[in-house]
């Protein structure tokens, strides 16, 4: 029997990468899309992915060429893992981060309505779409109230789901992902920050880490556990949408100190905070009500808080040579 075909955006990004290891380890063909040449894209990816998928170029703007990319490559599954960073850059660039998180899965729904409506497709949103949300925690039902142009832009990706879901027949989902952290993060992460700037400072390369808020909280889990519920999301014989979330909060306080006690070392002889380094307040602690995924899906999180924060750390000292 032949295998499935599963497109993935985003696929040298942390999501995307874990993602096509589940679906290579699922038998999968993975077709992984990138914005740049391919070539230099596949330096990108994990040993593990880099010679077992297929990287095709797409300009996220171009809904031509995607209908081309879906007619020549067939897949049943399309997963879009693909954004403009979040981070500390949830406010820059706000047309670029409309583009890419919103119109782009427009043009993503319109192709696979035009091209193949039975292509399966789950969009990865964000908590963000919650930001200024009036209850906590927040599940599928929680009214959308974002607060930045990221938030903003990931909400209306999901409205397009389920408007073309309702009108079109389309099997659309969104993943409505917490926080989720690990080794393939980037830097500009606060929790990939600490644990690259701890290793650091553990081989005798930097002295202190500065951070903003130590007492901001969040729900972080583990990616490959969050990419696993958009794997199941789409195995479903109904489509519908799911908070992914461990539903525990900890602060970028306690991360610290699990992370700087792993080494035997304590954070609070190494770490500042900043005020230049303060994101502006939340008026609602973000944490996700997953019971939905448990219930339906019959997925949980199987990687907890201080195993992955292990994990990342063990990661970094690995990379980081004095």
């Amino acid at each position: 029997m032949a295998s499935r075909t599963a497109l993935v955006t985003g696929i040298t990004g942390q999501d995307g990468s874990y993602l096509a290891e589940l679906l290579l380890g699922r038998g999968y063909r993975v077709v992984g899309v990138v914005r740049r040449e391919p070539r230099e894209a596949r330096r990108s990816l994990p040993a593990g992915v880099t010679g077992s998928v297929d990287l095709v170029e797409w300009d996220m703007r171009d809904l031509p060429q995607l209908e081309r990319i879906l007619e020549d490559r067939r897949p049943l599954e399309f997963y879009n893992c693909a954004a403009y960073s979040s981070g500390s850059g949830m406010y820059d660039e706000p047309i670029e981060i409309g583009d890419i998180n919103g119109l782009a899965v427009a043009r993503i729904l319109e192709a696979i309505r035009r091209v193949d409506i039975g292509i399966r497709f789950c969009q990865a949103s964000s908590s963000e779409i919650f930001a200024n949300a009036s209850e906590s925690p927040q599940s599928e039902s929680t009214p959308v109230c974002p607060r930045s142009p990221y938030g903003a832009a990931k909400a209306y990706a999901d409205f397009m789901v389920r408007s073309y879901r309702e009108r079109h027949g389309l099997f659309a989902c969104s993943a409505i992902l917490f926080n989720h952290e690990s080794p393939r993060r980037s830097t500009v992460f606060v929790t990939r920050k600490i644990t690259h700037e701890l290793a650091r400072i553990k081989r005798g390369l930097a002295g202190e880490l500065r951070l903003g808020n130590l007492s901001a909280r969040r729900d972080w889990g583990f990616a490959g556990d969050h990419v696993r519920a958009m794997w199941l999301i789409l195995q479903q014989p109904r489509a519908e949408d799911f908070v992914v979330a461990t539903g525990k909060t900890h602060s970028v306080g306690e991360f610290c100190e699990c992370a700087f006690a792993h080494l035997g070392m304590d954070y609070r002889k190494y770490v500042r905070e900043d005020a230049v380094a303060y994101r502006p307040t939340e008026s609602i602690q973000l944490v996700g009500n997953a019971a939905k995924a448990d219930r339906v899906l019959g997925w949980k999180p199987e990687t907890g808080f201080q195993d992955l924060v292990k994990m990342m750390v063990d990661a970094d000292l690995q990379t980081v040579i004095a």
